[in-house]
């Protein structure tokens, strides 16, 4: 039986000591090496705040891949037992791993709670061994420790920390988190996991063994036609923070919710089968999105300068 972090093979381990600068320069690499979908909404990430995005969002890329990429539930378990150790040693002053290293001066320069951490971590931990979810309530408590805390993250660095802009933020990364479990079936099924609420897959008819035979069906697009509409009536009701936080902030929080409805517009696109083919969203249909949105910002006479 594996007790120990170190028995556990990961690219995540480390072997020396970090001095600040090299901690940074960790993180910006990390950062910039898994930016995927979400590097052109962070293009216009202001210069000030740059390297306190790479420090924040290594901590939840690397606390993602040992819950989500070592295959294996009981390693993953004892890894995010070390990773929270690690957490620890950064909250009692005396960091180790790069990445805290790095965090620790944007924990204490944004005065984050340390509960945001911690929350990422929970959720890591109850993919483990919590495959279904009887309800969409349970699913929703599960995405106030897996995405609402990444929103609050962001918030907490840009200096929008209002009850009302905490609290539209986790409508829009709960339906980012949503779109992405709609998008994901199927790779979700490889991992045993299944994020449609089970009291929904019995309303519609739809069986398990459909679900893993990757049947589609009438009833199987009935169900996904409602998930999609109420993942879409989370985004509207989270579109109001663009009007809320510094405007440098917009243009991010506008990208992220695009870029979500456009996953369920895909979704219908494709008359609600995801289980014979993944939506997702091309490159260059990325890029359109970004025109887009920053000719609406031109028509506005909104200037986009994120260094200002």
């Amino acid at each position: 039986m594996i007790t120990s972090a170190s028995d556990i093979k990961h690219p995540y381990s480390v072997n020396k000591t970090y001095t600040p600068d090299e901690a940074r320069r960790y993180c910006e690499k990390l950062a910039k090496s898994h930016y995927e979908n979400f590097l052109i909404a962070g293009i216009f990430c202001p210069k000030e705040l740059r390297q306190h995005f790479y420090n924040v969002y290594s901590y939840c890329r690397i606390s993602d891949d040992l819950g989500d990429e070592i295959g294996d539930p009981e390693q993953s378990l004892v890894l995010l037992d070390w990773w929270e150790s690690e957490l620890d040693l950064m909250i009692k002053g005396s960091p180790k791993h790069p990445a805290f290293v790095a965090l620790a001066d944007t924990v204490e320069q944004f005065q984050i709670p340390v509960s945001l951490f911690r929350n990422l971590l929970t959720a890591f931990r109850q993919d483990q061994y919590t495959p279904t979810y009887d309800s969409y309530d349970e699913l929703l408590g599960y995405c106030v420790n897996s995405a609402n805390p990444v929103g609050r993250l962001v918030l907490y660095l840009c200096g929008s920390v209002e009850e009302e802009c905490l609290l539209l933020s986790d409508k829009i990364c709960t339906a980012l988190q949503l779109a992405n479990f709609w998008q994901d079936i199927t790779r979700d099924l490889v991992k045993n996991r299944i994020y449609i609420p089970l009291e929904d897959i019995s309303t519609y008819g739809v069986t398990i063994e459909e679900l893993r035979s990757h049947k589609f069906t009438p009833q199987f697009a009935s169900l996904m036609r409602y998930e999609v509409d109420r993942t879409r009536a989370l985004f509207l009701e989270g579109a109001a923070l663009g009007e809320l936080v510094d405007r440098r902030l917009r243009l991010d929080i506008e990208m992220f919710s695009q870029g979500g409805m456009e996953v369920l517009r895909k979704i219908e696109g494709q008359g609600y089968d995801v289980l014979s083919k993944r939506p997702s969203i091309p490159k260059s249909r990325q890029i359109w999105m970004l025109i887009g949105r920053l000719s609406k910002s031109f028509s506005r006479g909104q200037p986009l300068s994120r260094n200002q």
